[in-house]
């Protein structure tokens, strides 16, 4: 299995060791096309690397997965631009957001969920490995 894990590169990485460790879980179920996003030198490492080369690599990517899932406590144009060009392509996607007292999680994604190829689950990282198994097995 081909997965497409989104996460707030440029938007924010106050959460990079979270999906570092998402990713890791993530990758017991199959090939994390986009591991790099856990990285805490993700924006140091592309540096040299042009945006139409980041935007075409990552549509390629996300065009060969067969999941996407995108943490979306932290808000990025970009993690909505991915969401919303895999759900222009059929894909099946998970939404894992964070709840906290001060941020609500925009109706654009939460609106969406159908329970099926497009869910939205409130999560603690304990909770992301049984999240994990019950939607990609």
């Amino acid at each position: 299995m081909k997965i497409y894990f989104c996460g707030s590169i440029r938007g924010g990485r106050q959460d990079a060791e979270i999906y570092e460790r998402l990713i890791d879980k993530l990758q017991t179920y199959g090939e994390v096309l986009t591991e790099h996003v856990g990285s805490k030198d993700v924006e140091k490492n592309e540096i040299d690397v042009s945006d139409e080369y980041i935007h075409d690599r990552d549509v390629r990517w996300l065009e060969e997965s067969d999941v996407v899932v995108a943490e979306v406590t932290q808000t990025s144009i970009g993690v909505g631009y991915e969401i919303g060009r895999a759900v222009a392509m059929g894909k099946k996607i998970l939404c894992l957001y964070r709840p906290s007292p001060d941020k609500r999680l925009s109706a654009m994604i939460s609106g969406a969920h159908n329970g099926t190829t497009f869910v939205v689950k409130n999560y603690t990282e304990e909770e992301a490995e049984q999240i994990f198994k019950d939607f990609l097995t």
